[in-house]
């Protein structure tokens, strides 16, 4: 598993912003764009870039406080 996956990452559309946000909370406040395919991709290379820093200076990870959604049987 790479350290981003221990952290809920998402797309979803802002009325508001008028374009589509994706989100990475325990650690960025997000980024935005038009294609929401496009953005994902964009999305895990800016997260891959902010943990890479986050190493680099000795930086620990936070612990994962925004949990995805489980499955309701």
């Amino acid at each position: 598993m790479r350290p981003s996956d221990r952290h809920h990452k998402w797309i979803e559309w802002s009325d508001e912003d008028n374009a589509y946000l994706g989100r990475y909370p325990d650690v960025i406040t997000g980024i935005h764009g038009s294609d929401p395919i496009r953005l994902y991709r964009e999305l895990c290379e800016v997260v891959d870039d902010v943990l890479t820093s986050f190493q680099a200076s000795g930086r620990t990870l936070p612990e994962p406080m925004t949990k995805p959604m489980r499955e309701v049987a």
